[in-house]
């Protein structure tokens, strides 16, 4: 099977990268030192003690390096790269979320607020990209759940719209009209639920990175990785199926539901193997499990329907 060019990095676009980030003086540490330092004047939070993962994860833990370096996040550019460039310019200082819609009480909380509704967890996901990549994170976070309890949903709440931050000024990329701002996504309110959505606060022990999506950001990890929204500053619950930006921008490609699905070819290419970041360019890829291998906990919410059609 060919490559799709889409899914490779060419190699001296990687090699540069490596260079760029040597010529920095940056190793694993460096790397950590550059995106705190650069959040300093913003006062990102500080994560409370972390609940250990109490299923251990057999599979590879993705390198800290790769998963803040390689990253797509057009709000700062269409290239892999451009996010670690460009993202340490956006302030995150005083991020609030509104939650609104069909809910008890229209809230907004502050970081600090949403620290207190659950114990900080961490979870052990893998992340599938729908280009073909695919990555291990550990993260930090809340069921998602919990934010939206403490909204409290009416008997009309059928799904949940996210909006990430609109700010062109230090979110360059959002000044092309490569996607119609500010990016948008939707959930059903069973997957929003669902005990295995996440709403990340951190990656690897330590606050999300800006291009990783900080200060907050969505984690649902059995379906392709744009499901998963960055920089959340509004969640509406609606009765109404929410249209979400990839959905706008080219609805046969990127459906509303997105689950990891190896028998659902996107337009342009298979779905059914993937790359691990971090394998290298000619290893052999993996075969693509069922909802990126959650089938035993998520199939429940798909029965009966046509996934072919659903996509």
């Amino acid at each position: 099977m060919s490559i799709n060019p889409s899914e490779i990095t060419p190699e001296h676009i990687f090699l540069q990268r490596r260079k760029f980030m040597k010529q920095l003086g940056l190793g694993l540490g460096g790397l950590g030192y550059l995106t705190y330092a650069s959040n300093a004047a913003a006062q990102l939070i500080k994560l409370p003690a972390i609940i250990e993962s109490k299923e251990k994860s057999s599979e590879k833990i993705s390198a800290y390096e790769d998963i803040i370096s390689y990253n797509n996040y057009y709000e700062f550019g269409t290239g892999k790269s451009d996010p670690a460039k460009y993202a340490q310019q956006l302030n995150t200082q005083g991020w609030q979320i509104k939650i609104e819609g069909e809910v008890k009480q229209t809230i907004t909380l502050d970081m600090d607020d949403i620290l207190k509704l659950a114990p900080l967890e961490e979870r052990i996901y893998r992340l599938r990209c729908v280009e073909g990549w695919s990555m291990v994170i550990p993260w930090a976070g809340i069921p998602l759940s919990s934010l939206l309890k403490k909204a409290g949903l009416t008997s009309n709440a059928k799904f949940v719209q996210f909006t990430s931050l609109h700010r062109p000024s230090e979110m360059l990329g959002q000044n092309s009209n490569v996607l119609d701002w500010p990016y948008t996504e939707g959930l059903r309110i069973d997957e929003a639920m669902h005990p295995l959505t996440l709403l990340g606060l951190g990656i690897y022990g330590k606050p999300l990175t800006n291009q990783n999506g900080a200060p907050v950001r969505l984690v649902v990890p059995w379906k392709y990785g744009f499901k998963s929204i960055k920089a959340i500053v509004n969640i509406k619950l609606t009765e109404k199926m929410p249209i979400s930006t990839w959905m706008q921008a080219n609805g046969r490609e990127y459906g509303f539901y997105a689950n990891v699905n190896p028998e659902v070819d996107h337009p342009r290419w298979s779905q059914a193997t993937e790359r691990r970041l971090g394998d290298g360019l000619f290893s052999k890829r993996r075969k693509t499990e069922m909802f990126n291998g959650y089938a035993d906990q998520v199939a429940s919410l798909y029965q009966g329907m046509d996934l072919r059609k659903y996509y």
